[in-house]
């Protein structure tokens, strides 16, 4: 709780933090909204896309690349640690090493959450909106996805707190991390065969919310070599605990 309570101290303040959830919680609202006033062949999109159980897929999965976002926040929150040496005053006044890495995960886990949620209120605003289908069973049917959002968000964060301790430049960081996940880890994945690649940390996160309709895809032409959400949700706790070591030795190997 006391690590709890000195990042809340620090982070409520901070502008930043504000205006990039305000620019997520915009762009979800923006899509939605957006989408479903398109129409295909006389009848609204939103008829079909925002019907339940399905629609919890579609909805994470469209979340699902706003993650960056919430990857280039952590690594602000973290970069401005050692910009401001507040890391080295924290350490002097008696915390150690591992509970500054804990409490940046903290941080990941109340960011995560808040999106779920965020998450939570606009399924239910736009099934009841616009799902046929409004009975209890309809709606609880694949809630189970925003649960894989929530540990999708944690993985992509806990990879971005690793390059904040790692490189400890806000600016340098955020491109090495948007780098490894857009470009350098998809590059890889055409190097190896998907029975390797479908382990890659970026690859089994994104198995956590597949395409709606992937299925349907799949037997219509060769098949994507991806975890199922369950296993990817196993191996992505692996991965959460692997970055937050990773963290944890690099900021005990160099000074502060």
């Amino acid at each position: 709780m006391n690590l709890l309570r000195i990042e809340l101290h620090k982070i409520l303040p901070y502008r930043t933090v504000w205006i990039i959830l305000a620019i997520f919680a915009g762009l979800m609202l923006l899509i939605l909204y957006a989408s479903s006033s398109v129409t295909i062949n006389g009848r609204a999109m939103g008829d079909d896309m925002y019907r339940m159980p399905g629609f919890w897929q579609t909805l994470t999965y469209t979340a699902s690349f706003f993650n960056l976002l919430f990857g280039i926040l952590i690594i602000v929150l973290v970069t401005d640690e050692f910009s401001f040496r507040t890391f080295r005053q924290q350490v002097i006044d008696g915390l150690s090493r591992a509970e500054l890495v804990l409490a940046k995960f903290y941080v990941a886990l109340g960011l995560a959450t808040l999106g779920t949620v965020f998450l939570l209120a606009l399924g239910l605003y736009f099934g009841l909106l616009y799902s046929a289908d409004k009975s209890i069973s309809a709606f609880m049917g694949k809630i189970d996805f925003l649960s894989y959002y929530f540990v999708q968000a944690v993985g992509y964060m806990m990879l971005a707190i690793f390059f904040g301790f790692l490189i400890r430049k806000s600016g340098l960081a955020i491109i090495a991390f948007i780098a490894y996940a857009q470009i350098i880890e998809p590059l890889i994945h055409f190097r190896i065969p998907d029975d390797f690649d479908k382990y890659m940390p970026v690859k089994v996160f994104k198995s956590l919310t597949p395409m709606p309709g992937q299925e349907v895809l799949d037997q219509l032409t060769t098949p994507t070599g991806v975890l199922s959400p369950q296993w990817a949700t196993l191996l992505t706790l692996v991965y959460i605990g692997i970055f937050w070591l990773l963290s944890y030795l690099t900021l005990k190997m160099r000074d502060l």
